[in-house]
């Protein structure tokens, strides 16, 4: 069983979180500009700190400092869940948005040659 988290008071955590196999979902304009708004959003309903922000094609690295320790799961939670579904809704695609999830890969992505590609693939063994 896993270890219960020590959570403290008035410390900055650092947060990195990255998207599905590392797809390049933040090449999108729209993504970038939803993951702000719901980053905004949360920071007023939760009340925490946020610094040293940084939006890679593929993940999300930053610092935060909740008023209340023990509520940075909560927040990370609500916010990963909360973008997930806005994208979904937006792009019209399907399935999990963050974290490698075994035996299944999202492709949102166009090709070069202007077919998209969303397929499903299993890891190899």
């Amino acid at each position: 069983m896993r270890k219960e988290r020590a959570l403290a008071q008035n410390v900055w955590y650092r947060v990195e979180t990255s998207v599905n196999v590392s797809e390049p979902l933040f090449r999108l304009p729209e993504a970038k500009a939803l993951f702000l708004g719901v980053l905004g959003e949360a920071e007023k309903r939760y009340g925490f700190g946020i610094c040293g922000l940084v939006i890679e094609n593929g993940s999300v690295s930053f610092y935060i400092k909740p008023d209340d320790g023990l509520k940075l799961p909560l927040i990370m939670q609500r916010l990963k869940q909360t973008f997930s579904v806005r994208l979904n809704v937006l792009t019209g695609r399907q399935g999990h948005v963050w974290g490698n999830v075994t035996g299944r890969r999202y492709w949102r992505e166009s090709r070069p040659d202007g077919r998209r590609r969303k397929r499903l693939r299993r890891p190899r063994r």
